[in-house]
């Protein structure tokens, strides 16, 4: 039995939902509201998140995907991710193919990530600052960040979305001490083995999330063999919460055609 904290709601095609990092399955509500009505939705809290219990050992995100789902009699599934969520989506792509069906993924490209543009380095690099330093408020603020992205401020977002985010973070990050051991292993060559994706894979970018986000995703779907982007306008890392109707509308016409 998967020990991960999940939640399983309608019936019929299923589809797998995988949130950021630091936050938990929360940040799908919008989602899985719209579509449980068609679909069979299960969104987990990824180990370490959430009310999903820490690590005591080592582990990948994308074998408690594959655990979980086999768990639940799931064959095959449509895997939505979104940032680490959607790293782990490509990582069991790559690792589990026979239980993806397609991809959707935000903000990511594989869980290699490379950070280069000013903004991005300087919030990490703040951040990383604030964590060293034991300041846990400043921590969950400079992470916080990422929602609004490069071109606003948090001030300038839908406040109501801006306290989820915090109140994920602040669940989330809560449960981890200074000195605890990252007992995550990686997995490896994933640029490399990218392009033996042969399922259906759609990239849904925020317009304005920082440009390594965007990048990479573009990136990704440029290296796997059937792949499309397209962007939400007015939104950064998190469209799925900004403008849930359109990341939803483009979520079923997706669906609708793989």
């Amino acid at each position: 039995m998967s020990d991960l904290h999940w939640i399983d709601e309608g019936a019929g095609r299923p589809l797998v939902l995988l949130h950021g990092g630091y936050l938990s399955r929360e940040m799908w509500d919008a989602q899985v509201s719209a579509l449980s009505s068609h679909y069979r939705v299960i969104a987990p809290d990824a180990r370490g998140h959430g009310r999903s219990p820490n690590a005591t050992g080592p582990f990948r995100h994308t074998d408690d995907v594959a655990d979980l789902m086999r768990y639940l009699g799931i064959d095959s599934a449509v895997l939505i991710g979104l940032s680490m969520g959607g790293a782990t989506a490509v990582d069991t792509a790559l690792e589990h193919p026979d239980l993806v069906e397609a991809l959707v993924v935000s903000g990511v490209g594989t869980s290699e990530p490379a950070f280069t543009d000013p903004w991005t380095t300087r919030v990490w690099s703040e951040w990383n600052a604030a964590l060293a330093a034991g300041d846990f408020e400043a921590c969950v603020e400079k992470f916080t960040l990422f929602a609004a992205g490069p071109h606003r401020s948090l001030d300038e977002l839908d406040g109501e979305v801006v306290d989820r985010l915090r109140r994920m973070t602040v669940a989330t990050m809560s449960k981890h001490g200074p000195d605890e051991p990252n007992w995550m292993t990686p997995v490896p060559d994933t640029w490399e083995r990218a392009a033996s994706i042969g399922v259906p894979v759609l990239a849904i970018n925020g317009a304005i999330d920082s440009p390594d986000h965007i990048g990479m995703a573009e990136r990704l779907i440029g290296t796997v063999r059937s792949g499309r982007v397209v962007s939400i306008d007015g939104t950064a890392h998190y469209p799925n919460m900004e403008r849930p109707d359109r990341f939803n509308g483009l979520l079923a016409d997706f669906l609708a055609n793989v």
